[in-house]
């Protein structure tokens, strides 16, 4: 599965790349070696990692206390959206929100270029 991480359409931005190099060592290995995983398998199942469905098409990718949200597009493609460190027992709000901004942008570009990519197809027809 091919993995990328969200840019912001402002600053260019890659939050989730940002936090995940920030973290220390043994903890960015593990993030890193779950993403690595996931990039070598065909499937989520596949590749063994612990997720959890936030709501609709928002999901979580466990790893030990570091939090990754996540969607998966066509290709399949997995868009790395928000990061924190998990705290309490459940996702705080607010991480859940930018999250799910994030999504609805990716979620856009993907409706865009796939209307984009059908009418060119009429026009060539």
């Amino acid at each position: 599965m091919r993995i990328r991480y969200y840019a912001s359409p402002i600053s260019g931005r890659e939050y989730v790349r940002e936090y995940i190099n920030a973290l220390p060592s043994k903890e960015r290995a593990q993030v890193l070696s779950e993403l690595l995983d996931v990039q070598g398998a065909e499937s989520l199942s596949e590749a063994g990692v612990v997720t959890r469905q936030i709501k609709g098409k928002l999901w979580e990718l466990k790893v030990s206390a570091e939090r990754v949200f996540y969607v998966v597009i066509s290709g399949p493609e997995m868009v790395l959206l928000h990061a924190y460190r998990k705290r309490g027992q459940k996702a705080p709000l607010r991480e859940i929100e930018v999250a799910t901004e994030r999504m609805k942008e990716v979620l856009a570009e993907v409706a865009a270029a796939e209307t984009s990519s059908i009418e060119s197809k009429r026009k060539k027809s």
